[in-house]
């Protein structure tokens, strides 16, 4: 189905156009709530598997998959305005799940953690950097989530192998626990098909 003719029903419009709006407004809304959980106080998680090795920097190598990721599906899903759609709609409920996620579960980051700084946004402007953000790992679950949001298995290799390194790497680079990248495609998966089972009901 191109854009214009999706655009031409007026539920799928209508909903297109709610589900930008309440993500712009949730991506702001998050925006502060990181704030908050920067300055809260957390506990600090004895991990089994971080103190078996010493930290290094893949702060490249991580972003450098995420967004060759993030352009990969696009260019894969632009011409199909309802997977756009459910993509918008499933990322936008696993930050609703990482809001309530980390808002129950306050940690520090570990001790020995190495800054993760993405390169793209320092590029244009030196913002705050965030290391509480831990349960769960967000670029983990949005790269897991890319990988079921795909229906061309080349595709779905790719992100589903950029999960896995992606999810790797920040632990090497000490930026998680163990627990924040093991329960991430776990979440993507819940919010994935949340969403997935309400358009196969509404659309009956």
């Amino acid at each position: 189905m191109s854009w214009i003719t999706f655009f031409k029903n007026q539920r799928q419009r209508t909903e297109f156009i709610v589900t930008l709006m309440l993500l712009i407004v949730l991506m702001l809304t998050f925006s502060q709530f990181l704030q908050f959980i920067e300055q809260r106080k957390g506990v600090s998680l004895p991990d089994p598997l971080l103190i078996n090795f010493n930290p290094m920097d893949l702060t490249w190598l991580t972003f450098a998959l995420i967004y060759i990721s993030l352009i990969l599906f696009l260019f894969g899903n632009i011409k199909d305005p309802h997977k756009v759609t459910i993509a918008l709609q499933s990322y936008g409920l696993m930050v609703v799940f990482r809001i309530i996620a980390m808002y129950l579960t306050p940690l520090e980051s570990p001790a020995t953690l190495l800054i993760l700084d993405d390169p793209f946004v320092q590029f244009f402007g030196k913002g705050e950097i965030l290391t509480k953000d831990l349960f769960f790992s967000g670029h983990t679950g949005t790269l897991f989530l890319l990988s079921l949001l795909s229906e061309n298995k080349i595709l779905k290799s790719i992100f589903l192998t950029s999960t896995l390194l992606v999810g790797v790497a920040v632990l090497l680079q000490h930026v998680h626990y163990f627990i924040d990248v093991f329960v991430a495609p776990f979440v993507a998966y819940g919010a994935f098909k949340i969403i997935e089972n309400l358009h196969i009901k509404f659309s009956k």
